[in-house]
């Protein structure tokens, strides 16, 4: 992506600006009091040090993380050695975000015509993967090497790590591995443990990655800062920054998880090292008041199902963004959002807040995307999620006191999209996440994918299970296809039936196919019917389960929005029919658990029919498994 020529020469003559200002001894982010060493150092002498005033390039933010009695050579020794760290040639982070990334190379200048080879294998404790790298790129390591972490940061990591199980501890391990070369990583995890590892390793990711920027940055800055006091010329390498200063997003659906990830992100800096500036301020607006009782926390355990407790308990706003700051000793929440180095935001809140400022422009130099629970977010509107993606790494509207002889150069060739870490966790795929994966993941470090293996979910014994075929070579005319066979095939057969004709439930997975049928429904005379959907209300959900269950109404039409966000247990059904297979595969056997809650059913009253096109491979895969799902796919 390149700039326009009127661009280019406003960012070239501001960039002659600031190198001139850089060299006559002005730095728009200022010198951090460590970096203000005294000629002669008493290694011995205490001090009263109130670890502090950062500028950076929004200006002076002063914060007090609080007085302690320590040597400054203590200090400036710590940061002596993590900077010794990063220095080593092999460092992933100067490796890939350096003034020069390898993985750049001859692509700056076609970085959009790359092409992608890919190879396939196993990577420990994740499993069958695929990588893709570009052709000419060889594929990474499967040595697992944590070596790229901070040593002080990855103590607190590892004494909670020695408490795991076995398997735990190696899936973060290779996890660890995995991010700290910087390659995109898609997962599917689909159990709450493994997804809990994983958080924390991803959160130790990120604290290790704003830590080593900032640390560049004050090394640099006292580079400059003796060239100015020994009046000596200025280094010329100490392009260091982006355009602006947050350098990594979390999207997620709901604020229990900005709760869960915050709490992950801050065991890994434990008191006292560390202070959480506004913590209880955080937990009281990202938690469930005092008073409050949570009805899925405190239930009795197999009450509902666990991905239902562990998506919706606690606060479900899915409205709302924070930006989080990281000093040497603090963790601060709720600053503002060009002076903060983490973003946690739904694409709700996030979306929101660019349409209110009218741009994005803390969004330009995010070099770690991490979006979790996808499986979640495409329930809600998935085009949020796409609105967000394409407002990030552009190039900034307004200069926001950015010190441009700061900026890393492939910042200013408009090539951050191309190095950008992005972290992709669903519990299954979707053609919506497939297509973020191939589309909108253009990292030249390459991307590696979890490739799962499906078996077939667990039904009532003795049910019949009937999946229908229907033909359709095109998938932007696949929706009128489907109608167009249930309406002229599938539902005329049911209606035929005096026995199939009533107590039918039509599972819909789609709000917008649920309107056309219904809208058929209303042309059909002596055929009674009822909906439950997502934009249901209380009242409208028990009059319609009511009717249906006392045989009021002959069909109930029913959305997987609907089950996803209320999980009632529908009595009442002795015939299911499925207009297309679930994205979650819990569901299709929960609804044909449903007629046994009635005494006297048994498998042989039940029938349950399943419509599905080639195009519906990943729902199907989960329902059918693997192998039986490429066998229906294949029939005629």
């Amino acid at each position: 992506m390149g700039m326009k020529d009127g661009d280019n020469t406003t960012t070239k003559l501001l960039t002659l600006l600031n190198v001139s200002a850089t060299k006559s001894g002005k730095h728009k982010w200022d010198v951090h009091d460590e970096s203000r060493r005294p000629e002669k150092l008493n290694k011995r002498k205490t001090v009263k040090i109130a670890v502090a005033q950062e500028k950076t390039q929004e200006g002076p933010d002063v914060e007090m993380e609080g007085a302690q009695e320590i040597t400054e050579a203590q200090v400036l020794q710590g940061d002596s050695d993590d900077l010794d760290e990063m220095q080593k040639s092999s460092d992933p982070y100067e490796t890939h975000f350096g003034c020069n990334p390898s993985c750049l190379g001859k692509a700056r200048s076609s970085a959009d015509n790359i092409s992608w080879k890919m190879s396939q294998g196993s990577r420990g404790k994740l499993g069958q993967i695929s990588e893709f790298v570009p052709e000419g790129s060889e594929p990474s390591s499967s040595k697992r090497d944590v070596d790229g972490i901070l040593e002080r940061i990855r103590k607190p990591f590892s004494v909670r790590q020695g408490k795991l199980l076995k398997d735990q501890a190696e899936l973060q391990n290779d996890v660890i591995s995995l991010l700290c070369g910087y390659q995109d990583f898609y997962s599917t995890f689909s159990t709450w443990g493994s997804k809990q590892c994983v958080r924390e390793a991803i959160s130790l990711h990120i604290l290790n990655h704003i830590t080593k920027k900032r640390r560049r940055v004050l090394k640099n800055n006292e580079r400059l800062s003796n060239a100015s006091k020994y009046k000596s010329d200025p280094p010329e390498d100490v392009q260091d920054q982006g355009f602006t200063r947050p350098s990594t997003l979390i999207l997620l659906p709901t604020r229990n998880s900005a709760l869960a990830w915050f709490s992950a992100l801050i065991s890994h800096t434990p008191s006292p090292e560390y202070q959480i500036e506004n913590h209880s301020r955080f937990v009281a607006e990202y938690g469930l008041p005092p008073d409050a009782v949570d009805k899925l926390a405190s239930a009795e355990p197999g009450t509902y199902p666990e991905d239902h407790v562990e998506n919706f308990k606690g606060n479900v706003d899915d409205c709302f963004r924070i930006g989080i700051k990281m000093t040497r000793k603090s963790v601060k929440a709720f600053s503002d959002f060009y002076k903060c180095d983490l973003l946690i935001a739904s694409p709700l809140g996030l979306r929101q807040s660019i349409q209110k400022e009218r741009g994005a422009d803390y969004l330009s130099s995010i070099e770690v995307l991490v979006i979790d629970q996808l499986d979640a977010l495409t329930m809600q509107n998935w085009d949020h999620v796409k609105f967000i993606l394409e407002h990030l790494n552009k190039l900034p509207k307004e200069s926001h006191d950015t010190d441009f002889s700061r900026v890393k150069p492939w910042y200013l060739d408009g090539h951050s999209e191309y190095l950008r870490q992005s972290i992709l966790l669903s519990a299954y795929e979707t053609p919506e996440t497939r297509a973020l994966f191939n589309n909108n993941l253009k990292n030249l470090a390459g991307r590696i994918r979890q490739d799962k293996r499906w078996s077939a979910i667990d039904v009532p014994e003795g049910v019949q299970q009937n999946f229908i075929r229907f033909e359709c070579s095109n998938p932007q005319s696949e929706t009128d296809k489907r109608f167009n066979y249930f309406i002229t095939q599938v539902l005329p057969t049911v209606l035929k039936s005096a026995v199939q004709s009533a107590n039918t439930a039509i599972f819909i997975p789609s709000y917008f196919d649920l309107i056309r049928v219904q809208n058929h429904f209303r042309t059909l005379t002596g055929t009674s019917y009822t909906v439950l959907s997502e934009y249901s209300s209380n009242q409208d959900i028990s009059r319609a389960r009511q009717a249906f269950f006392l045989g009021q109404k002959s069909f109930l039409l029913i959305t997987e929005r609907f089950h996803f966000y209320k999980r009632y247990k529908i009595r009442g059904i002795r015939n299911i029919i499925f207009y297309g297979p679930p994205d979650h595969p819990q569901f299709y056997s929960e609804l044909l658990s449903y007629p046994f809650l009635d005494d006297g059913v048994e498998a042989s009253d039940l029938t349950c029919r399943v419509l599905f096109s080639k195009y519906d491979w990943f729902r199907l895969e989960r329902i059918a498994g693997t192998e039986a799902a490429a066998e229906l796919i294949k029939s005629v």
